[in-house]
């Protein structure tokens, strides 16, 4: 894809999950149905979104079969695996593996949606990238084969005596690479809103605008660096028009806006997930009962 193209589909924003059809036809069918994600001025538009669950940490020690069964007792429709947990779907599974966890996950009511890799490309070592973007390759062929649409990546800080504008440049050029892989392989990349420094929504931006790549976006991280004056409105316009994915922490956290959060959503009718990233608990049923239904008020328009 040329760089011209890239950067058409860019300005067209993020494709509706919807159409990316129930067998997760990925990048393909999201730039099919891409449209701009710019917030309007209705709070009162539908709710499309849906609750889910990111294994990290929570889940972190359930097999697949409890984090369906769990899921469906609490009404969480989705499911972000992180790597290195219990349920083992990770690059390194047989092709009858990877047929055998998403038929598992097909029918169940809980969709695995996507994969949360640790791949982060800000090292100044360039073998070091080179072996994130091909272990990324490696991710978004599992999330293909296992029913997914995307894999999240991460920026995880400024290397020490590195300008910080030459870092942000070499991971948007990493991702550039990688939504290559992903475009190829029917799937997403998923920024993170992470990292000391490359959190803060001006330097996503700048990561984002240097991938320039339709089948790269970000996922809403719910940091507490969103919020100026009290509300995550000016961070959402810097970089809403990349959003694909939401992780949602602490519902009850007064001085994170969560209201206006949703309701941000809303108006650019984001269809996907808000995953859930909440610590363990030794009453794991109990919590998500309440967290399901705290988030039903907080989502309500």
């Amino acid at each position: 894809m040329t760089k011209t193209a890239r950067r058409s589909f860019l300005k067209q924003g993020f494709g509706s999950l919807a159409a990316l059809g129930a067998a997760g036809s990925g990048a393909d069918g999201a730039l099919a149905a891409a449209r701009r994600a710019e917030p309007s001025d209705n709070p009162e538009a539908p709710r499309n979104f849906h609750l889910g669950l990111v294994t990290y940490n929570l889940a972190r020690n359930w097999d697949i079969d409890t984090i369906i069964k769990n899921c469906r007792e609490c009404d969480f429709k989705g499911v972000e695996l992180r790597t290195t947990h219990k349920h083992g779907v990770e690059p390194s599974i047989s092709k009858a593996k990877r047929a055998e966890v998403r038929k598992r996950f097909e029918g169940s009511g809980v969709r695995l949606v996507s994969l949360g890799s640790a791949c982060e490309f800000e090292s100044p070592d360039p073998a070091v990238i080179e072996q994130n973007i091909e272990l990324t390759k490696k991710f978004c062929e599992l999330a293909h084969d296992v029913g997914g649409i995307g894999v999240k990546v991460r920026p995880n800080g400024f290397p020490p005596g590195v300008p910080h504008e030459k870092t942000l440049d070499q991971i948007g050029h990493a991702l550039s690479k990688c939504g290559d892989i992903a475009q190829s392989c029917n799937v997403e990349i998923w920024l993170e809103v992470h990292g000391q420094g490359t959190m803060l929504p001006v330097n996503m931006r700048r990561i984002m605008e240097v991938a320039d790549h339709p089948a790269v976006g970000i996922c809403w991280n719910s940091n507490a660096t969103d919020v100026a004056g009290g509300s995550v409105r000016p961070s959402f316009e810097l970089i809403g028009r990349w959003l694909r994915s939401c992780h949602i922490n602490e519902l009850w956290k007064r001085e994170y806006p969560w209201r206006e959060l949703f309701a941000l959503f809303r108006t650019v009718g984001y269809d996907r997930y808000t995953y859930a990233e909440i610590p363990e608990s030794c009453e794991p049923i109990r919590l998500m009962q309440y967290y399901r239904r705290l988030w039903e008020y907080e989502t309500a328009a």
